[in-house]
């Protein structure tokens, strides 16, 4: 009956709180739940158990506000690289602080570690940078502090996972008072963050459950601090990850080799790192199931190591390696059966013979990548398609000496094959993909980037015989057309698709695939300037759940082409247009008012009239004014 509440009568709070729990890892119904009245707003707050937080202009009052609501926290992640957006009192608004590539965060950091120097340990007063000026703000800046860390550790002493990434202002002080209130701890990410050893023995000191542990780019942290905690946590850590710590050394890691038998995941990025860490880790941990090495100064002594006393070791991955040589490789061929995962990045020395050694030994192999290895050829890859035929994802890139036959073997002996990646391979064309085509029916991902000997026939037999194709990027392959598309349409229902930079497709193909593949999400032409609006309008009749569209360099489509698309496009959340020059103010706007789901836009700053800009502006954060 009308206005009689049956559930609240009925339903008790422990059946109410089992309904929550199901709802873990949705955040949306349970925020939804949450709504609906004073007792599931108070049920669904006491159950909550994860939380994420983004950057915010008062990260301590935030955090705290928070886990007095959610009381029952264990799992909680702040990471303050994603955008900040403000109002301050002043009245002058700041747009997000965009830490756009490594290099320009490495000299943020800098000038927070010489200021946490300069201040002592326990300092957290930082100055906020406004934008688009030279000096420093009166404003603090916006970074959760140790005050709002120990917020954090007294309310939530059941917490099992802590990620504090690029959390600048947060110090060893900070580290103390979660280690003194949060004892069960199992996993911490200090990414990026500025802590120091005494934080770090306070961790293994206390923390004696600590499980996972991430030091990427915590520069502060040395050799004393690693020790103190893995003498701590002895027998129960079980991952580590260091990036970026020069003060890191062999020395804690031998100490983690002797007090630390059952670490499972090592992941290494460091100069300063040389063999004998490595080894004492081999010896010391013969569970070792992942390992992940960018050691300039590590040699084939290592993974000589890993071969003898790491045979479970289940992925393995080496980068930027110049003093390896395929003597390595035979090592872990010999001794880790189990291997699945292996990836070759930059590893110059290795030859035919490394992957020949793996594939004799190694027959559990599920993926593998091989970038930028240039002695590595043809009769290296048909030795995995021989002998691995459980592969099921293959990336190649900067590859030139592979030729079609590799992938012929592959085609004929790894059916399993699900994903394929090809990147600047010069010498593999539509025969090679021909031979994929047939031989392995169950691929659903294809990538190929300036292969420019792969054209229509190729893609032709992957629509005509892989049915189970969702996901194809064909990016600037010059001898691709509409013929493609044509048989992709025909065979496939695609979900994802990305032809940029193919300008030899154009209306005809992208209307096949509008009327074949409904099922498309995302897509991007960028680049393909005999698109235009026929195109557009297909894609708006047949593409109902298109979420993301890319028409940067489309220089045919014009706002007519919008606005047949966003018509019936009601789930479109972004929508890139740089360089359409008969798109203007008003299709951007039409964008704008007829997709209410829309996130972003990305248009040149001057198509934007000030109309749109009042009524969307967190969608336009990322205009291009330069243009």
């Amino acid at each position: 009956m009308r206005g009689q509440d049956f559930i609240n009568t009925i339903i008790p709070d422990e059946l109410l709180i089992e309904i929550f729990r199901h709802l873990d890892g949705r955040k949306s119904h349970r925020d939804a739940c949450s709504l609906v009245c004073k007792r599931w707003h108070r049920l669904e707050s006491d159950t909550r158990d994860t939380i994420r937080i983004g950057a915010s202009g008062s990260p301590d009052a935030c955090t705290s506000v928070l886990v007095k609501r959610f009381v029952d926290l264990r799992n909680v992640f702040i990471d303050e690289r994603l955008p900040v957006s403000l109002q301050f009192q002043t009245g002058f608004p700041l747009r997000s602080q965009r830490l756009r590539d490594y290099a320009g965060y490495r000299q943020f950091r800098s000038r927070i570690a010489r200021r946490n120097v300069n201040k002592g340990p326990g300092s957290s007063k930082l100055r906020y940078t406004a934008e688009n000026s030279g000096s420093e703000s009166e404003l603090e800046l916006c970074s959760l502090s140790d005050a709002g860390l120990a917020a954090l550790g007294r309310g939530c002493p059941k917490l099992e996972k802590l990620s504090l990434i690029w959390c600048s202002a947060v110090t060893s002080d900070g580290l103390n008072s979660i280690a003194g209130n949060c004892r069960h701890l199992k996993a911490l990410d200090l990414q990026g963050c500025y802590v120091g050893d005494h934080g770090l023995a306070a961790i293994g000191q206390f923390c004696k459950n600590l499980e996972d542990l991430n030091l990427r780019f915590c520069e502060g942290v040395t050799d004393k601090g690693l020790i103190e905690l893995a003498v701590g946590v002895g027998k129960s850590l079980k991952s580590i990850g260091v990036a970026t710590c020069a003060k890191i050394t062999d020395t804690s890691l031998e100490i983690i080799g002797s007090h630390c038998p059952n670490l499972e995941s090592l992941s290494l990025d460091s100069e300063g790192i040389r063999d004998q860490g490595v080894v004492a880790i081999a010896q010391g941990c013969p569970s070792l199931k992942s390992l992940r090495l960018q050691c300039v100064n590590v040699t084939d002594n290592t993974l000589q190591a890993v071969g003898t006393y790491c045979s479970s070791l289940v992925l393995l991955a080496l980068n930027s390696f110049q003093k390896f040589t395929d003597r390595s490789l035979f090592a872990i061929g010999s001794g880790c059966k189990k291997l699945n995962v292996l990836t070759l990045s930059d590893c110059y020395f290795l030859s035919d013979k490394s992957l020949a050694a793996i594939a004799t030994g190694c027959r559990e192999l599920t993926r593998l990548e091989v970038n930028g290895c240039h002695n590595i050829g043809t009769s290296g890859l048909e030795a995995i398609g021989r002998s691995c035929r459980g592969l099921s994802e293959l990336v190649l890139m900067y590859c030139q000496r592979i030729s079609d036959d590799a992938l012929l073997e592959v085609g004929r002996g790894c059916s399993l094959l699900q994903a394929l990646e090809l990147v600047d391979c010069s010498s593999i064309g539509d025969a090679a993909i021909c031979n994929i085509a047939q031989g392995c029916k169950n691929l659903k991902k294809l990538h190929v980037r300036r292969c420019y000997e792969i054209g229509d026939k190729g893609i032709i037999a992957i629509g005509e015989n892989c049915k189970l194709l969702r996901d194809l990027s064909l990016r600037f392959c010059d001898r691709i057309g509409d013929d493609a598309l044509i048989a992709i349409g025909r065979g496939c229902s695609l979900q994802l698709l990305n032809v940029s930079g193919c300008h030899q497709i154009g209306d005809i193909g992208v209307t096949a695939i509008a009327k074949g593949c409904p099922e498309l999400v995302s897509l991007d032409i960028s680049v393909c300037q005999t698109v235009g609006d026929m195109a557009l309008a297909a894609l708006g009749e047949g593409c109902p759940l298109l979420k993301e569209i890319v028409l940067s360099h489309c220089r045919k489509v014009t706002d007519i082409g919008l606005s047949h698309l966003v018509k019936r496009c009601s789930v479109l959340e972004s929508c890139h247009m740089v360089y359409c020059p008969s798109i203007t103010s008003a299709g951007v706007a039409t964008v704008v008012s007829s997709c209410l789901n829309i996130k972003k836009v990305l248009v040149e700053k001057w198509k934007v009239s000030q109309r749109t800009r009042r009524r969307a502006a967190p969608v336009l954060a990322d205009l291009c004014s330069e243009l």
